[in-house]
């Protein structure tokens, strides 16, 4: 080959740096794979800028490092991460905003800045954080989505007070994590905007359930009052029994606006307390009570309430003529499924009753109802020595982990 042609070739980079070099950017590679699946896995927002700062210091081989939001009220930058600083840093020291700070500039401008010697910088003064921790270079990034009333969310900015470089590559990496900390800041507003809009919607759905059940108390005042004034034992009789059904819809609503969950109740919770209500009208008889705690649906507390009420007052009006006597209400769950008993000890049912045709009797065509809409089976079986026992096996649709 000739001297001439040989000049001509394009000259080669040294091998020896970019196998230094290699190692490096790989490194960066694989820390923002780490970072991108971390971030995907929590919710903490505040685990996720944390991380952030100490993966970008190892990969850029920095003692320092930083998240700072924009806080459009003060135009400055408050650290709300990082590593490497005072204890008494994150959230308490902020940063000027405009384009007289690097971190500033790159938020003013949108450009990432690169500052290898800050002592000699002239485009920038240097942050008194950054002077106080003898910082001689930094890099700053822009975390592009925007916070609550700003254009950007912020800067993430890593230092070191070590002399070296930092270069064009440098800054894509930071930027590649920027861009994941504007996913995830992104995600964790939209989960805010949700939690608060969930907690609404529960403000007004306990507001409602406390409404609801104050009109239907109202309703029980009312259809009492017209049964003390009835024209006979019978209108009084049905006018009772109304109010008593009413009563029962506005207790399940009292326990949906009092209730841990919305929409939901506690089924021993509310079978007690429709125990000690029931006990009131039994006219001697002894209420004894058991149920599981679980949480049931409003959809099937109400009809099941219900039931129960209807069950108790056949059981006290036609269980013990003429005596007192004991009625036995039960509420369990039996391999999967919710089991619901009341039974009592008395004279037990006239003979050919047959639950499914329950003739002329206006409760038993409402418990018929009832446990159609439960999507349940009834059975009636006498008790041993004797009374009745009346079983109602239903799906339990609505378990507090479903």
């Amino acid at each position: 080959m000739s001297v001439e042609a040989a000049r001509e070739l394009p000259k080669l980079p040294s091998l020896v740096p970019l196998r230094d070099e290699l190692p490096y950017r790989l490194r960066q590679q694989s820390l923002l794979g780490e970072f991108g699946r971390n971030a995907m896995q929590t919710r903490d927002f505040q685990q996720i800028l944390q991380r952030a700062t100490e993966l970008c210091a190892q990969g850029l081989l920095a003692r320092y490092a930083k998240v700072l939001e924009y806080l459009p009220d003060t135009n400055r930058l408050m650290v709300r991460a990082g590593v490497g600083w005072a204890p008494d840093t994150v959230d308490t020291v902020s940063l000027p905003a405009d384009i007289g700070s690097p971190a500033g500039y790159a938020y003013q401008t949108g450009e990432s800045v690169i500052s290898n010697h800050l002592d000699a910088e002239t485009r920038f003064r240097v942050p008194p954080l950054l002077a106080q921790h003898g910082i001689k270079r930094a890099i700053n990034v822009l975390i592009e989505h925007g916070g609550e009333g700003a254009a950007f969310f912020g800067v993430l900015e890593v230092d070191s007070p070590e002399p070296g470089q930092f270069d064009a590559a440098d800054a894509d990496f930071l930027t590649g994590f920027a861009g994941l900390l504007g996913i995830a800041i992104e995600r964790q507003q939209a989960d805010a905007r949700l939690q608060a809009a969930l907690e609404y919607q529960a403000l007004l759905t306990r507001e409602m359930s406390h409404r609801v059940k104050n009109s239907l108390t109202t309703v029980v005042g009312l259809l009492r009052v017209q049964a003390r004034g009835a024209p006979s034992e019978e209108v009084k009789s049905a006018l009772e029994d109304a109010s008593a059904r009413v009563a029962t819809i506005a207790q399940v609503h009292d326990h949906l606006w009092h209730g841990t969950r919305v929409g939901f109740i506690d089924l021993a919770d509310f079978i007690n307390e429709l125990c000690k209500k029931l006990d009131g009208t039994t006219n001697g008889h002894v209420l004894n009570c058991h149920a599981d705690p679980m949480l049931l649906s409003a959809d099937h507390a109400i009809p099941l309430g219900l039931l129960i009420h209807e069950l108790v007052t056949n059981a006290v009006k036609y269980a013990y003529p003429g005596n007192n006597g004991t009625i036995d209400i039960s509420a369990r769950e039996v391999d999967g499924r919710l089991c619901v008993e009341v039974s009592d000890q008395g004279i037990g049912l006239p003979d050919g009753f047959d639950i499914d045709r329950p003739s002329g009797s206006l409760g038993f065509r409402v418990i018929t109802g009832l446990v159609r809409q439960l999507h349940g089976v009834l059975a009636v079986t006498s008790n041993d020595p004797k009374g009745t026992c009346f079983r109602l096996d239903l799906p339990i649709l609505h378990k507090a982990d479903e």
